[in-house]
C-alpha cells in the first residue's frame, strides 16, 4: 500500500491549491504528484468539488493536496463552489496560490488578505513560466508583504521541485516535530495497561485509531502494553508483580476503572491524551469545569470530526447527553455536527463538546478551539467532559499537573 495513502488523515499536512479559474491549479497538482489526478481543461470552472490527492512529500512526509474550484467563480452555483473552496481553506495547514499569466488580480489580493487573516502559511506560484515572467509590480507586492513565491510551468514541469522545497520550508513546525500522545509519560521496560471496552459502537474486527496510535507509541518506547476489557482489569492488576506505570482507559468506563485502579497508579483516558496532543488540554479542562454552571435551556453542541453510523449506545448522540442531563439535573438542549462542518453560529451555544479529534490534525483542532475561545464559548472534549460528569476529572488530569 502507498505510504501516503495509508497514513491516517490526522497525521497528514493538508495543502490547498487555490486561485482563480484557469490559473492552472489542476495542471500544477498533476505536475507535483506526477499523475493525472485532476481534470485539466481550457474551459473555466472545470474543477467543481475539491479533488484530494495523498502524496509523500519528503522530508515532510505524508501530505494531502486539495485542488479547488476557482475563487472568482460566478453565478449562484459559482458562489457555492467558492464557499466550498473556503471551507477547504479552514482545514488547510498551508496553501499554494496559483496566479495566471496576467499576474495578481483583485481576487488574488483578496485571497492573500484572507490567508493572512487565517494565519495560513502560503506561497504564490506564478504559473506558465514558459510563456511569461512575473510582473515587476507583482514581485514588489510579494516583497512588501514578505510573501514567498516561485515561477513555475505546470506544462513544462519547470521549477516544480523548487515549489516542493518551498512547501517543506513553510510547513508548520507541528509536521516537522514528532508529536507525542503518551510517549513522554512512558519509560523503557514500563508496563502500560490499556482498557478498551468493546460495545455496539466499537468497529468490528479492529481497534479505534487512538488505541492503535497509543499502542504503537508504547512499543516504540520499548515498554510493554496490556490491552484488556474493563471486566478483566481487577484480575490483571492483582496478578502484576510490579505496578503499571500508567493506565489508559476509554472514557466510557472511566468511573469504573478509577474505582479499580489504586490512587498511586497514574490514570488517564485516550480522549484526554488526544486533547493534550491535538490542541489545548488546559482550555478543555476549564471548559469541562464550566459544566457546573449550566442552567436550564443551555445549548450544547456535540461536534464530531468524522461521520459514522449511529449505534444505539452512540457515545456522542446518546451517552454524553444522558450523562450531562443526569449530572446537571437541568433541561439541556443538544445540537450535533459531523465531519468537516463546524458551525458559524458558535455564539448561540453555552458549551461545545468535541470528539477526541483522532481524524483531525493538530492545526485543524487548534483552529476550532481558537475559534471557540475567540467567540467566548467554552469548549471541552468527550473524555474530559465524561470524566467531569463521572466525578473523576481531577484524578485523570493529575498526570499533567492540571
Amino acid at each position: 500500500m502507498n505510504q501516503a495513502s495509508s497514513t491516517p488523515r490526522a497525521l497528514r499536512c493538508n495543502i490547498a491549491i487555490i486561485g482563480c479559474r484557469n490559473a492552472g491549479k489542476s495542471s500544477l497538482l498533476n505536475a507535483i504528484v506526477k499523475e493525472n489526478t485532476a481534470i485539466v481543461s481550457d474551459t473555466a470552472g472545470t474543477t467543481t468539488d475539491a479533488v484530494s490527492k495523498p502524496y509523500e512529500l519528503l522530508p515532510l512526509g505524508a501530505v494531502t493536496f486539495y485542488d479547488t474550484a476557482g475563487l472568482d467563480d460566478e453565478g449562484q452555483i459559482g458562489k457555492l463552489r467558492v464557499n466550498a473552496t473556503k471551507k477547504i481553506l479552514l482545514r488547510a495547514d498551508l496553501a499554494v496560490l496559483v496566479c495566471q499569466t496576467k499576474g495578481l488580480n483583485s481576487t488574488d489580493k483578496e485571497t492573500v488578505a484572507l490567508l493572512q487573516s487565517l494565519q495560513i502559511p502560503f506561497i504564490i506560484a506564478f504559473n506558465q513560466a514558459d510563456v511569461c515572467t512575473p510582473k515587476e509590480d507583482d514581485l514588489a507586492f510579494c516583497a512588501q508583504n514578505n510573501i514567498k513565491f516561485v515561477s513555475v510551468s505546470a506544462l513544462k514541469n519547470d521549477n516544480i521541485e523548487d515549489l516542493k522545497q518551498l512547501i517543506v520550508e513553510i510547513a508548520p513546525q507541528e509536521f516537522k516535530d514528532e508529536q507525542k500522545l503518551a510517549g513522554d509519560l512512558i519509560n523503557p521496560k514500563d508496563t502500560v495497561v490499556m482498557v478498551t471496552p468493546i460495545d455496539l459502537s466499537a468497529p468490528k474486527g479492529r481497534l479505534i485509531l487512538p488505541q492503535v496510535q497509543i499502542l504503537r507509541e508504547i512499543l516504540d518506547s520499548n515498554a510493554a502494553a496490556i490491552a484488556l476489557k474493563e471486566s478483566e482489569l481487577q484480575q490483571v492488576l492483582s496478578n502484576q508483580k510490579e505496578k503499571p506505570a500508567l493506565v489508559i482507559t476509554d472514557s466510557q468506563v472511566v468511573k469504573k476503572v478509577a474505582a479499580i485502579v489504586p490512587p498511586e497508579i497514574p490514570l488517564t483516558a485516550f480522549s484526554i491524551l488526544f486533547a493534550r496532543a491535538k490542541g489545548d488540554l488546559k482550555t478543555m479542562v476549564e471548559g469541562a469545569r464550566k459544566i457546573d454552571n449550566l442552567k436550564d435551556g443551555a445549548k450544547i453542541l456535540i461536534a464530531e470530526a468524522c461521520s459514522h453510523h449511529v449505534a444505539g449506545d452512540d457515545i456522542g448522540k446518546v451517552k454524553i447527553p444522558q450523562w450531562l442531563q443526569k449530572y446537571c439535573g437541568k433541561n439541556l438542549v443538544f445540537s450535533f455536527c459531523q465531519g468537516n462542518d463546524f458551525p458559524d453560529n458558535l455564539e448561540e451555544y453555552d458549551l461545545v463538546i468535541h470528539c477526541g479529534a483522532c481524524m483531525l490534525n493538530r492545526i485543524e483542532m487548534k483552529r476550532r478551539i481558537n475559534e471557540c475561545v475567540r467567540r467566548r464559548v467554552a469548549i471541552t472534549n468527550y473524555g474530559v467532559a465524561i470524566a467531569k460528569t463521572q466525578g473523576v476529572l481531577e484524578r485523570v488530569v493529575k498526570p499533567f499537573n492540571l
